[in-house]
């Protein structure tokens, strides 16, 4: 059998290799991403109960539910610390909460112009943005939409709003306060079309009379998770848990066990 002397030197350079064999690659990581995701000793998820294929409220208890509330209790639950929710009634107000550092954690659609103050995960749902008009309209198609006169309706500082200002040349925008409040403003106003998400716009042409949701799509929102800028550890573990929540099937059950239609789960990331 061969044998080595071990020297001194040699001695104390396997020592200290096993030493640091020993201990988990991943928890200097986790300890930092702790540290990034919930700085208060607990995670503050921003819950907007302005997009229906995220989050709205359980119309028996008032609890919220959907997607990025079971989100927010899985990762809570990984890192080791209790959930606070944050909620809002628009994408917009969200976004200008992470300038007070409000929340630690949110869900939003990925915009370049959000880029500055938040990073995102890659998308884990896709949802789409559709146009609806009152019935008496000559609009039957989404490239009928940008022509001079045509007053679209949006959330005020929401994905929609953020698309259509840079891609309408012609039609001119009017900001409702919320998504939520869309339809309603553009009935109430005689406005000519409402914008926003298909899902919402399908349930307000149910409820609403003498109004109907053009065919197709004018674009498609790639839904992320999204921390506040300047914390690379936690945004480094964001996007490794969202991917996990993808592969797991975990997205696609959240959004079955509460009857989201039309969304689709996003291809694995980077």
């Amino acid at each position: 059998m061969l044998r080595i002397a071990l020297t001194p030197m040699l001695a104390l350079g396997l020592l200290f290799m096993t030493s640091c064999s020993s201990v988990p690659a991943t928890s200097t990581a986790n300890s930092a991403a702790v540290n990034d995701l919930a700085p208060t000793g607990k995670l503050r998820a921003a819950i907007n109960f302005g997009n229906p294929v995220l989050a709205a409220k359980d119309p028996a208890s008032g609890e919220a539910r959907g997607v990025s509330v079971d989100l927010s209790r899985e990762l809570a639950h990984r890192l080791g610390v209790s959930l606070e929710m944050v909620t809002f009634t628009a994408a917009g107000k969200v976004v200008e909460a992470v300038k007070s550092g409000a929340w630690d954690i949110a869900f939003v659609a990925i915009d370049a112009a959000r880029a500055s103050d938040m990073d995102y995960t890659a998308p884990y749902v896709v949802i789409e943005g559709a146009y609806l008009v009152p019935n008496a309209s000559t609009i039957m198609s989404n490239d009928q939409v940008d022509r001079d006169g045509i007053r679209v309706v949006v959330g005020a500082g929401s994905a929609y709003d953020l698309y259509l200002s840079r891609e309408l040349k012609r039609a001119q925008i009017i900001r409702a306060p919320t998504s939520a409040e869309v339809v309603q403003t553009m009935v109430a106003q005689g406005r000519d079309v409402a914008a926003g998400v298909k899902q919402q716009l399908q349930a307000d042409a149910a409820r609403v009379p003498g109004v109907r949701l053009l065919p197709g799509r004018f674009m498609v929102i790639n839904q992320a998770m999204a921390t506040p800028k300047g914390r690379s550890a936690g945004a480094h573990y964001l996007d490794e848990f969202i991917e996990a929540m993808k592969a797991s099937g975990f997205v696609a059950d959240s959004l079955a066990r509460h009857g989201i239609e039309g969304a689709m789960v996003a291809p694995p990331g980077r």
